[in-house]
């Protein structure tokens, strides 16, 4: 006798991904007494505004049947309707990425640590780029869907808004905040793994993670293809992201690629400090001045605080690599960020110690070049130009330090790279650093 396939009975975020009115139907003909059950069925399903996850691959890592994974989310409603959230589970920590947002990373957990590696956004979920008009708001448009951990600015651009003097045509002159990329879509998006010698035999990877490209092309303009891994060893909590900008086009292209890395509780607060060895620190501007004695510390949730902007020449390791890290105010947590500086050799510090509610965050930020206006930084020399055909690849790991262990350790690790002279740390602006360095 023929077996029939079991027909798969719709979940309720299914269920409100296709139609309320379906729901509403539902919910009218069914009995009394199983109406209150499944309205708090639906509104679980609305809270979370996403399906049942799909695994993608999985992968079993020891006898205790810990397990590594990729698996995927689809919006079905909300700001976020109709993107995927891609979930890279490596059995300790979880990190979930964003293709529809440039290969963005919206946040990430650890299972030793209480709460999210990430922050408390205004912009409470995930936008779709279809709904992010970047020249609205004067240009700042952007900052309508910024939430996320990690969030790329680039490619062609990456600082404020403004008309660009020294475009190469116009349709490259008027820049919006922060550039394009984070609001592009990747395409060719899958789980890898990556396994150690003779790991395939037991199936056990040494690493998982997802690759996706995006492209920020125009016609008679720019044509930049971004290439990313975003991976994490197994049982660690280490996110490696791996980016290639090849210029596609057959003329050369300006390059500006900052990472945009955001933290909030519980690793910010109050008396928390960011450590990096540099040669040299700078305010970006008078407002930043007021507070360069204090640049390493955090206030707690202030009202009425105005953001601010350091700019720093990081030193490196032998590996030519530059370690920051930002401590909790008692040393006992904490969050590493290592970046090379061959291709990222500018740091940005940006500290927005404002209430909770209005976004209470700091931002460490590796970058080809201060976060100034464009033209200024050409200016400079600071603006890589790609010649046709030609690559650029970048590398930035960041790490959960979940013990004062672990936090003694890189800090020690800041401390050998500084060595016994001490970073110049000026007061003001500085000329050749941002424009308010201009002003006699």
């Amino acid at each position: 006798m023929a077996k029939k396939s079991a027909k798969k009975q719709k979940s309720i975020s299914e269920e409100v991904a296709s139609s309320m009115y379906a729901l509403t139907e539902k919910f009218q003909s069914m009995p009394e007494d199983e109406r209150d059950s499944f309205m708090e069925e639906l509104d679980a399903a609305l809270e979370q505004q996403v399906t049942e996850r799909e695994v993608l691959s999985e992968h079993v890592l020891d006898k205790t049947g810990r397990t590594a994974s990729v698996s995927r989310d689809f919006i079905a409603a909300g700001p976020g309707r109709g993107m995927d959230i891609l979930y890279v589970d490596n059995g300790l920590m979880e990190i979930a990425v964003l293709p529809g947002r440039g290969m963005g990373i919206w946040k990430a957990s650890h299972r030793n640590v209480e709460g999210e590696l990430g922050w408390n956004s205004p912009v409470k979920h995930p936008v779709h780029p279809s709904l992010v008009n970047l020249e609205a708001r004067n240009g700042l448009g952007w900052l309508e869907g910024f939430n996320e951990l990690v969030c790329r600015c680039g490619l062609s651009s990456n600082g404020p808004p403004g008309n660009d003097p020294g475009a190469k045509s116009p349709i490259e002159s008027a820049l919006t905040l922060h550039g394009r990329i984070a609001n592009l879509p990747a395409v060719d998006v899958e789980p890898i793994v990556s396994y150690g010698e003779g790991d395939e035999e037991t199936d056990v990877p040494e690493a998982i993670g997802v690759v996706g490209t995006v492209y920020e092309s125009v016609l008679f303009g720019p044509q930049l293809k971004m290439s990313s891994v975003i991976g994490s060893p197994v049982l660690s909590g280490d996110i490696e992201i791996q980016d290639v900008v090849e210029n596609t086009s057959s003329k050369p292209a300006e390059l500006q690629l900052l990472y945009h890395i955001n933290i909030g509780r519980p690793f910010l607060e109050a008396g928390a400090r960011l450590h990096v060895a540099a040669e040299t620190i700078v305010p970006r501007d008078a407002r930043a001045a007021e507070g360069a004695d204090t640049w390493s510390t955090y206030l707690g949730p202030t009202p009425g605080y105005t953001e601010e902007g350091f700019f720093m020449k990081p030193k490196a390791n032998a590996k030519g690599e530059a370690v920051a890290v930002l401590v909790n105010a008692s040393g006992t947590l904490g969050v590493a960020l290592r970046f090379d500086v061959d291709n990222l050799p500018w740091f940005v510090q940006w500290k927005c110690t404002q209430p909770e509610s209005d976004g209470y965050v700091t931002g460490i930020e590796p970058s080809t070049n201060l976060a100034n206006f464009k033209a200024y930084e050409r200016e400079q020399g600071r603006v890589v130009t790609l010649q046709p055909g030609e690559s650029y690849a970048t590398n930035v790991t960041l790490s959960v330090l979940p013990t004062r262990k672990d936090v003694a350790r890189v800090l020690d690790e800041v401390r050998e790279i500084q060595g016994d002279q001490p970073p110049v740390v000026h007061r003001t602006p500085q000329p050749g650093w941002s424009p308010a360095g201009e002003l006699k």
